[in-house]
């Protein structure tokens, strides 16, 4: 096995979502990395063919590497609903079908009415994320986090994207749309977990390749 390898000067993050893109870019600041995003770029989108996030995410962060010379920083994350045997998954953002993340939570509803998951211990959910670094030379690193919730309906918050407003993270009382960017993605001092699925990722990757 290949030793880990320190991240450091400029990167690319590979996405063309700006949600994503602010997180990431919030997550990387406080270690001195440059990011450019594939969008800036105008870097094409590589096709998602992978069955799982982890899979994903390493397609586009290899696509990424190769088309800027960069090491190329990757995440693919989606939402898993048990009542739904796991779904929507990898297909989160095509439920969307790109940007009506609203249609799209209305949809898991309405699918979770049709099979009688109304209470609360029905409607469990949760958030995954998958981070991929490569480097031009074909280095790779993963990293996965995952943090567990009930869905709630109807959605709350206006904060976050995607379908943070109706997911309610175990222990909490405020979805991640009624919580600051601060709350979800902050990687505690005390070294403790962080909360969101992204920013439990990013606290292992920045352990191996930020410390």
């Amino acid at each position: 096995m290949a030793p880990h390898r320190r991240l450091e000067g400029k990167i690319l993050i590979a996405t063309h979502n700006a949600g994503k893109l602010r997180e990431m870019r919030e997550l990387l600041a406080p270690y001195g990395i440059t990011a450019v995003s594939a969008g800036e770029l105008g870097l094409p989108e590589p096709e998602e063919t992978g069955s799982t996030f982890l899979a994903n995410a390493e397609i586009k962060a290899r696509a990424g590497a190769q088309a800027s010379g960069l090491p190329s920083f990757a995440d693919d994350s989606g939402i898993c609903v048990a009542g739904l045997d796991g779904a929507p998954g990898i297909y989160s953002a095509r439920w969307a079908d790109g940007k009506d993340f609203m249609g799209a939570m209305a949809r898991i509803d309405a699918e979770l009415r049709e099979r009688g998951c109304l209470a609360p211990h029905e409607r469990k959910a949760w958030f995954i994320s998958a981070l991929s670094i490569v480097w031009p030379d074909g280095h790779l690193e993963d990293f996965e986090g995952r943090i567990d919730g009930t869905l709630v309906w109807p959605p709350r918050g206006a904060a976050g994207f995607g379908y943070d407003p109706m997911f309610l993270p175990d222990g909490h009382e405020r979805t991640f749309g009624e919580m600051s960017s601060d709350e979800k993605h902050g990687l505690p001092a005390d070294g403790s977990r962080a909360l969101s699925h992204r920013a439990r990722a990013f606290q292992d990757l920045a352990k191996v390749c930020l410390g």
